[in-house]
């Protein structure tokens, strides 16, 4: 869709922190952690600035995920009056935009990184940081952008900017280059190379509220026919128990296989199994 004269529209919003401007040790992304308010507050302003772009370009109603950890890092007092946010877990298989439905008219993922298996980034990880070392999907590693972009594709839902680590962004024109990205900082070893935190929330405000002004329909990725998916973990004995999980199986040394032509159920293997 092209919204002409920018009219009402309802967005998503998801928002992480390890791929956040600076972010760069686990200590910096745990809540009560004496570095964590920083990062906190900066996830905060990425987001804000995400939804003042929003507005700008005629979204009436804003939902906001809280998607990193205890999801009770944002400062709701900051927000504008438009939005909603979701704190904590629900629990539910949509995990990270929880309560997505065919109502929303895009998706914007704030501070997304680089899934584990890759080394763009030191905190690079899929769901489960201690326990799993890499998920792919039909052979090839995943993030928590491409999980949850096939998780709103279930809705017909474009995901139309995604902000983070340099190395996710590549990836994410590799799946749709009309998808608008901003990489904000990239991942050498244990370190980062950071864009100025006030330009991260500057282009993140100009960019979403140009690209809601854009075809949202060019946007759209198209899901696979079907989902063969390998979850490695650290420890053997993790592997082995889950792949008792029904249609699981185990593969030696350490992972879990599992096939289904229905997102949705790869969707609840990853809710159970990380």
């Amino acid at each position: 869709m092209i919204i002409e004269s920018w009219g009402n529209m309802k967005v998503y919003i998801s928002a992480d922190i390890e791929g956040l401007t600076g972010t760069t040790h686990w200590n910096e992304t745990e809540k009560n952690m004496p570095d964590w308010q920083e990062f906190a507050n900066q996830m905060t302003e990425e987001v804000v600035a995400a939804s003042e772009g929003a507005i700008e370009a005629g979204a009436t109603e804003i939902v906001i995920k809280d998607a990193h950890d205890s999801a009770r890092n944002i400062n709701m007092n900051a927000l504008p009056e438009e939005a909603t946010l979701i704190r904590g877990w629900t629990g539910d298989p949509m995990s990270m935009v929880t309560g997505i439905d065919d109502t929303f008219d895009a998706v914007l993922l704030i501070g997304y990184h680089n899934a584990a298996g890759t080394i763009t980034n030191p905190l690079a990880h899929t769901m489960n940081p201690t326990d799993v070392i890499g998920l792919k999907i039909n052979g090839e590693y995943v993030s928590e952008f491409l999980l949850h972009t096939y998780a709103a594709a279930l809705f017909e839902v474009p995901v139309v900017f995604v902000s983070g680590d340099i190395g996710l962004t590549k990836e994410v024109k590799k799946l749709n280059p009309n998808i608008v990205t901003l990489g904000v900082k990239d991942g050498i070893g244990d370190a980062t190379i950071n864009m100025n935190p006030k330009k991260a929330i500057r282009e993140t405000r100009e960019l979403v509220k140009k690209v809601l002004g854009e075809d949202l329909n060019s946007k759209k990725v198209t899901l696979p026919k079907k989902f063969e998916v390998e979850i490695e973990y650290k420890d053997h004995k993790l592997a082995y128990r889950y792949s008792f999980y029904p249609g699981a199986e185990f593969k030696a040394p350490r992972s879990v296989k599992f096939s289904s032509t229905e997102y949705y159920e790869v969707l609840r293997l990853v809710h159970f199994l990380t």
